[in-house]
């Protein structure tokens, strides 16, 4: 017996099984995956609760940072000049910190640059900021979590499909077993009857018929034993049914949390760009929003990813005692199917070695009275052949029973599982969680920028109309307004009559 294409754990899943674990108490808790103890759901508590770690750092040295800021800064001496344009450089740390978070890539890539008007408090001059197409890479952020989230979905509906292809086998091998069956006794009841009545003169005729009736309900009772799924409370279908329902919730809510983190960057460019201090004050609270959401995806795709490496480190013995305890099976018949090698014999061979040995008993009897009652009772032609027109069908099944029976197709099924699960699952994770500290970085450092960015906001003055209420505004303000323009500007003379 060859074994299957099996599945063999990858170097994400070393990695992450050697990671140290401990329980509340800070106690040691060995790697197995066992997720029914308390001390290893202590532990995966524990590994998701250093994101809310990493989420109490950030907004406490956001918090120093803005306390530092706001009331820490020296007082400017009389007659002082206002800022320079170059205070815009905390405009464009936050501008960047928003693109690494942020996929503005179509957006940027789509025109040559992007242009920023920015009028420093008590300047006149106007200072134009370019976002050149080089700044488009720097969008990855976000680009990252959508592929992640992709990979993940690929994963699952990898198992999905194993699992619906198994299903499929298992009721394939059901429908096969019973249908035989079926067509077994009714024609035990049927033909065989009609047959022996047909035959009652001649008495060694009878005994010849009687023995294929009884290697006919032979066969019937060995082969109800092959239908090993039969009655089991637990479907593969159902688990399929049941992954597929979470795992649409999980990309949906993923592809909600990376679309408002898109917003979020877009928006908050967009107030900066405008100096509207109202919609950035809305994002600021977005921001911070966002930022803790990112820290509690990270810790849940943590705690995710700990476990199902410690998992796919060793799959078969998890996967044995639970099915066995949820399906009542043999461990016989588990082990064959999942490890599927030779040191595993076929726990069905002896059932289908008798099923085989008495269908040609039976139809040795059968060809025997052919040759002996059909010239002597002309009646018995027609039950003689309908059973061996069901002898044929049965024969056909029966061989397409010990292809399904055998461990391939279904270790093959286990096999591809394994590997949606544990590859492109954990590595969709993985990513997942460089998107999550990526964007909560972008994030805290844009909740540090945006108020240095606040600062050099021009005030507002009722009486001039630059307050961006017309669209020509931000990019032509009071200062340079096509009929305030120089005169020496040469399109604006006036040609004399």
């Amino acid at each position: 017996m060859g074994a299957s294409p099996g599945y063999r754990p990858s170097a994400w899943v070393h990695l992450l099984h050697q990671l140290p674990r401990a329980d509340f108490q800070l106690r040691p808790v060995p790697s197995g995956f066992a997720p029914r103890e308390q001390e290893y759901q202590q532990a995966l508590l524990l590994v998701a609760a250093l994101a809310g770690l990493g989420l109490g750092l950030s907004l406490i040295f956001i918090a120093v940072y803005l306390i530092r800021f706001c009331c820490c800064r020296s007082p400017e001496p009389p007659g002082a000049k206002s800022p320079p344009s170059g205070g815009g450089c905390a405009t464009w740390s936050c501008i960047a910190a928003l693109l690494v978070g942020c996929i503005t890539m179509t957006f940027l890539w789509g025109s040559e640059a992007f242009p920023l008007p920015w009028q420093p408090m008590g300047g006149a001059k106007l200072e134009m900021f370019l976002f050149p197409r080089q700044a488009g890479p720097m969008s990855a952020g976000i680009g990252i979590g959508f592929y992640g989230n992709s990979e993940t979905s690929d994963g699952v509906s990898q198992l999905s499909s194993a699992l619906l292809h198994a299903n499929h086998t298992l009721s394939t091998i059901d429908h096969l077993v019973w249908e035989t069956v079926e067509r077994l006794g009714e024609a035990v009841r049927t033909e065989m009857t009609t047959l022996e009545e047909v035959l009652a003169q001649r008495m060694e005729l009878v005994a010849a018929a009687r023995g294929a009736r009884r290697q006919a309900e032979a066969v019937a009772q060995q082969l109800q034993g092959l239908a090993f799924w039969h009655g089991v409370p637990v479907s593969p279908l159902q688990v399929a049914e049941d992954v597929s329902f979470v795992e649409e919730y999980r990309w949906l809510a993923y592809v909600l949390l990376l679309l408002l983190v898109l917003l979020v960057c877009l928006f908050t460019l967009l107030g900066l760009a405008k100096q509207s201090k109202w919609l950035v004050v809305v994002m600021t609270a977005m921001s911070l929003l966002v930022l803790v959401l990112s820290w509690g995806s990270m810790g849940l795709e943590a705690a995710t990813a700990v476990g199902l490496s410690d998992f796919c480190s060793n799959p078969d013995t998890y996967i044995l005692n639970v099915t066995q305890e949820e399906t009542g099976l043999g461990s016989d018949i588990l082990s064959y199917y999942f490890l599927c090698n030779q040191e595993v014999s076929n726990p069905f061979q002896q059932r289908l070695t008798l099923s085989q040995r008495a269908l040609a008993n039976i139809h040795s009897q059968l060809q025997g009275l052919e040759r002996e009652a059909i010239p002597q009772f002309p009646a018995a032609q027609k039950p003689l052949l309908s059973l061996e027109e069901t002898l044929n069908m049965t024969e056909g099944n029966f061989h397409q029973l010990v292809a399904l029976l055998h461990c391939r197709s279904l270790h093959k099924d286990y096999g591809t599982a394994l590997r949606g699960l544990c590859e492109d699952a954990l590595e969709g994770l993985l990513f997942l969680m460089l998107f999550s500290l990526l964007a909560a970085g972008a994030l805290a450092t844009t909740l540090c920028s945006l108020p240095r960015a606040w600062v050099l906001f021009p005030p507002r003055n009722p009486n001039v109309l630059y307050s961006g209420s017309r669209p020509s505004d931000a990019l032509f303000p009071t200062s340079l307004e096509p009929n305030n323009l120089p005169r020496s500007f040469p399109s604006c003379w006036r040609r004399p009559h």
